[in-house]
């Protein structure tokens, strides 16, 4: 199976960066910026709908 990976971008401080889906948890658990410490869910830090998309079939 190929490796999936998901465009993701802080909604604070815009910072942007790639991440594999099998290491992300479910769409509405809590997720933590790197760069500037904002938390929110993970579906806000999705880049674009299709990363979003992916992440849910992934989760469930």
């Amino acid at each position: 199976m190929q490796e999936a990976w998901l465009q993701v971008q802080c909604p604070a401080c815009s910072d942007s960066w790639e991440e594999r889906v099998n290491d992300l948890p479910a769409p509405d658990t809590q997720f933590t910026c790197d760069d500037c410490g904002t938390e929110r869910a993970l579906s806000e830090f999705m880049q674009t709908a299709r990363d979003l998309e992916v992440l849910r079939e992934f989760n469930e």
